[in-house]
C-alpha cells in the first residue's frame, strides 16, 4: 500500500533554513509553526540566587538566556533585524556589530570531542559582556525581553501554575535537568523517554510550545556560513537518505529555535547533545512519533513509520489535526513519591537552594522545619553536591567564587577559539527520602525508553 494513502492529511514539505555546527549537531531552525500564536500566561515563579547580580530574584520559568550563538540563530528570522530597530532602537552600526559578533561566536566554538570544563555561567557571562559592550546595558535588558517574548509564545492558559506541576490534560513535558520527556494523555502518563538537551551555549528554552507537524526523512540545506566545513557545502541539500543528515529520520518543529528530532548517538542521550533541541536516537524518535500522532488526532502507526522510512529520499510532512502542547521546564528539585530528586543545575541558574527546596516541600504541605535532622542533613548535602559547576565552584551563592588565581568566575575567558561544553562532570542526580512525601509528587517514569536496546531503566 502506498504510504500517501495511509497518511492523511499529508502536506508538501518546504525545506526550512537550519543552522548547523561543524560536527553535524543541529537544532536552531526557522520554525514551521505559524507566527500568530498568543502569548502564554506566565507560570508562578520560584526564588533563586542570581549569581551574576549578587542578589536573590524571582526567575520566571519561561525566561530565556541570551547568548551570542542564540542571537546568531535569531538573525535568520526575517523580521528580527527590523525588531532590533523598532523595539530596541539599535542603529545599523550596532546591528552589524552584533551580527558579526554572533557569527564569530558560533564559528569559534569547536566540537573536537574533548570535554570542556569551563562553567556554563562563565560562558554565558562572557557572551553577555560582549553584547553589552556593543549595545549597552539598558538595550541589553530590552534585548532579553524581546528574545524571551519570541521564545515563550505558546498556548495560552496551559503554563504550569506551581512547581512540579502534574498535568491533568494532554501534553508533552520535557524537564531539561532530568533529561526526561513525558507523554501525558488526559492527565495519564503514558510513556517516558531519556533525552539529550542543548549545550549550555545553546540552552534548551523553557515555556509552553506546540507540535503540529511530524516531518519524516527531513532534508537539510547547510547555510553559507564560515563554520560549515568538511563534508558539507553551503546551499547543497543533504537528503533524508544520507547518513550524514544531522536531523535523523524524523524531526518535529516545536517553535523557534527548537525541534524534537532523531539522529543522536546513544552516548548523547542523558547528556548535552544539541543546539537548543530535544535529542533522541533514531530508534527513540520512531517509537515516539506514533504516540505524538495519537495525541494530535492522527492515525499514524508504527507500521506507517516503517513504510515511510523505506523511501528515505522522499520527505513526508504530516500535519496533526490537533496541536499538541509541549511544556519545556527547568526544574532541578522534583518531588517524586517519598523523595526529593535533586538534579544537577546543568545550566548553572542557581536553582538548587534550600529556599527552593522549602518551596517545593510546601507545595505538598510539608514543613521543612518538621523534617527529621537526618532528612535535613541529607537534603543539605544533596543540594550542595548538585550545586557545583564543572570546576567545583558553588553556583548559588551571594558572590561568584574566585578561582585559584583569584579571578572572578564571571571573568574567566576561554581561549579565542573555545569549546562547546560537551559533557557534564559528576553525578547528574541524587535522591533524598522524605517520609512526609510518601504518595505525593510528580509521577515516576513510565516504560522509560533510555535509547538502549533494553529501553527500560
Amino acid at each position: 500500500m502506498n504510504a500517501n494513502m495511509l497518511l492523511t492529511p499529508i502536506i508538501r514539505f518546504t525545506d526550512r533554513l537550519l543552522l548547523f555546527a561543524t560536527t553535524g549537531l543541529i537544532c536552531f531552525t526557522i520554525s514551521s509553526c505559524d507566527q500568530t500564536q498568543r502569548p502564554v500566561q506566565q507560570p508562578s515563579v520560584t526564588q533563586h540566587t542570581d549569581t551574576l547580580t549578587k542578589k536573590t530574584t524571582p526567575s520566571a520559568a519561561g525566561q530565556s538566556v541570551v547568548t551570542l550563538p542564540v542571537i546568531d540563530a535569531l538573525f535568520y528570522e526575517p523580521d528580527f533585524t527590523a525588531a532590533l530597530r523598532s523595539s530596541i532602537g539599535l542603529s545599523t552600526v550596532q546591528i552589524n556589530k552584533l551580527k558579526a559578533a554572533a557569527h564569530t561566536s558560533l564559528r569559534d566554538l569547536s566540537e573536537d570531542g574533548s570535554a570542556d570544563t569551563a562553567s556554563a555561567r562563565s560562558a554565558t557571562q562572557l557572551y553577555q559582556d560582549q553584547i553589552k559592550e556593543i549595545i549597552g546595558e539598558d538595550k541589553m535588558r530590552a534585548l532579553q525581553e524581546l528574545v524571551t517574548d519570541r521564545y515563550n509564545k505558546g498556548l495560552e492558559g496551559l503554563a504550569p501554575n506551581k512547581p512540579n506541576f502534574v498535568p491533568t490534560d494532554t501534553r508533552i513535558v520535557v524537564n531539561a535537568p532530568a533529561f526526561r520527556m513525558d507523554i501525558f494523555q488526559d492527565g495519564k502518563l503514558l510513556k517516558s523517554y531519556r533525552v539529550g538537551i542543548g549545550y549550555p551555549e545553546f540552552p534548551l528554552p523553557t515555556g509552553m510550545r506546540r507540535a503540529d507537524t511530524i516531518i519524516f526523512n527531513p532534508s537539510w540545506t547547510p547555510p553559507d556560513e564560515p563554520w560549515v566545513k568538511g563534508k558539507f557545502r553551503p546551499g547543497r541539500k543533504v537528503s533524508g537518505a544520507s547518513e550524514l543528515n544531522p536531523l535523523g529520520v524524523i524531526k518535529i518543529p516545536i517553535g523557534m529555535p527548537s525541534l524534537i528530532h532523531g539522529g543522536k548517538p546513544l552516548e548523547k542521550i542523558g547528556n548535552f547533545a544539541s543546539h537548543g533541541c530535544v535529542g533522541l536516537t533514531n530508534a527513540q524518535v520512531k517509537d515516539f512519533a506514533p504516540l505524538l500522532a495519537q495525541l494530535g488526532g492522527s492515525t499514524i502507526t508504527a507500521e506507517n513509520v516503517r513504510i515511510i522510512e523505506k523511501k528515505k529520499s522522499k520527505t513526508v510532512s504530516v500535519r496533526l489535526p490537533t496541536r499538541v502542547p509541549i511544556d519545556l521546564r527547568y526544574e532541578t528539585i522534583v518531588a517524586i513519591n517519598g523523595s526529593l530528586h535533586i538534579y544537577r543545575d546543568v545550566y548553572e541558574r542557581g536553582t538548587n537552594t534550600l529556599e527552593n527546596a522549602k518551596s517545593i516541600l510546601a507545595v505538598y504541605g510539608v514543613d521543612y522545619e518538621k523534617l527529621s535532622e537526618q532528612e535535613k542533613g541529607d537534603l543539605g548535602e544533596a543540594l550542595g553536591e548538585m550545586n557545583r559547576d564543572p570546576r567545583g565552584g558553588v553556583i548559588a551563592t551571594d558572590s561568584i567564587p574566585a578561582t585559584k588565581n583569584g579571578v572572578a568566575a564571571s571573568k574567566i575567558a576561554r581561549s579565542k577559539k573555545g569549546k562547546t561544553t560537551l559533557k557534564i562532570k559528576g553525578a547528574k542526580e541524587t535522591e533524598v527520602p522524605i517520609t512526609a512525601l510518601a504518595g505525593k509528587g510528580y509521577p515516576e517514569a513510565v516504560d522509560l525508553n533510555t535509547g538502549s536496546a533494553k529501553k527500560k531503566s
